[in-house]
């Protein structure tokens, strides 16, 4: 770890949702403090907000080594299909693997000022989570919805913060922050979805159990649980490969959409001082397993700014 700059502007970092493309956030932070930079204070929406907190409690680099070796076989086990709670996955376990061997810890006891954005699903409120439990505040902030089922909490039902603030430069301004950096894992993803290449899982065996075997589990568990509902059968009919997008390509290319457009509003009327935008397009919303060329992607692009990063120091 790199000396960090002691005098200066109070620096907040932003990091906004983005799925698998959040990983791009750990380059961005690692390439920041060999630049010098270590914001004082962090916040994080969605996947932001996990490799936030991963940052705060001084765990980027396992967390690192431990997204590295993630690939299709061990990212599948994580999950337990099913549609009860409003989701197809209920988080805890994937969280749970993060989290690895470290202890929950309060917020209010970390080192720097945290917080993890979530939203009020029968209010639309954006919610702060400032207090209690760091990884049930990142569980709540990655409750994407469809996907994961939504965490209760005080009284509320809280899903993805992605849905109000995808990147939350307002918040690290009311926690201190006097200069932002700002990382949106979305900008170059509009209209892209389904056009860029898509990566099949490798074949490689594990035990006794392959990575193509567990997708195809997976996939039958999804099919099977789907065609108990009403109309499934249209819904699951096959098309040709020029036809309309499919079932995930819409819910991806629609939340793609919905967070760019979310992004662009809420940062014309709060501005960050320096806007990271990683080129990700070519990483699915599930493609967790490609986490090395989403870390190099974050670092690139803080080489790419660090004109206007040492400028915003002055």
């Amino acid at each position: 770890m790199s000396t960090a700059r002691v005098s200066g502007p109070r620096i907040g970092i932003a990091l906004g949702s983005g799925a698998a493309r959040g990983w791009a956030h750990i380059g961005v932070l690692q390439a920041l403090e060999e630049t010098g930079i270590r914001p004082a204070v962090v916040c994080g929406t969605s996947i932001g907000a996990l490799v936030g907190g991963a940052y705060v409690l001084g765990n980027l680099g396992a967390l690192e080594r431990w997204v590295r070796e993630l690939n299709w076989g061990r990212f599948l086990r994580l999950f337990d299909v099913h549609l009860v709670g409003g989701g197809f996955i209920e988080g805890e376990r994937f969280v749970d693997a993060v989290r690895g061997d470290t202890a929950d810890v309060d917020i209010d006891t970390l080192a720097l000022p945290f917080a993890a954005i979530a939203t009020d699903f029968h209010t639309g409120q954006e919610i702060w989570l400032q207090r209690g439990s760091l990884f049930d505040a990142i569980r709540a902030s990655i409750a994407l919805p469809g996907l994961f089922t939504p965490v209760a909490r005080d009284a509320a039902l809280l899903v993805d913060g992605g849905l109000v603030n995808p990147v939350p430069v307002s918040v690290c301004r009311a926690l201190g922050a006097e200069r932002v950096i700002a990382v949106n894992l979305n900008g170059d993803i509009v209209g892209r979805h389904g056009a860029t290449r898509r990566v099949e899982p490798p074949a490689c065996v594990d035990g006794a159990t392959d990575e193509t075997d567990l997708v195809g589990r997976l996939s039958q568990q999804i099919v099977s649980t789907l065609r108990s509902l009403p109309g499934a059968e249209n819904m699951l009919k096959a098309r040709p490969r020029d036809a309309r997008p499919g079932l995930l390509d819409v819910v991806a290319g629609a939340l793609n959409i919905m967070q760019d457009r979310i992004t662009r509003s809420r940062m014309a009327g709060d501005p960050p001082d320096v806007l990271l935008a990683p080129r990700l397009a070519q990483i699915g919303l599930l493609e967790f397993a490609r986490a090395a060329e989403a870390i190099e992607e974050g670092r690139r692009c803080v080489r790419a700014m660090r004109p206007a990063l040492e400028d915003m120091l002055r």
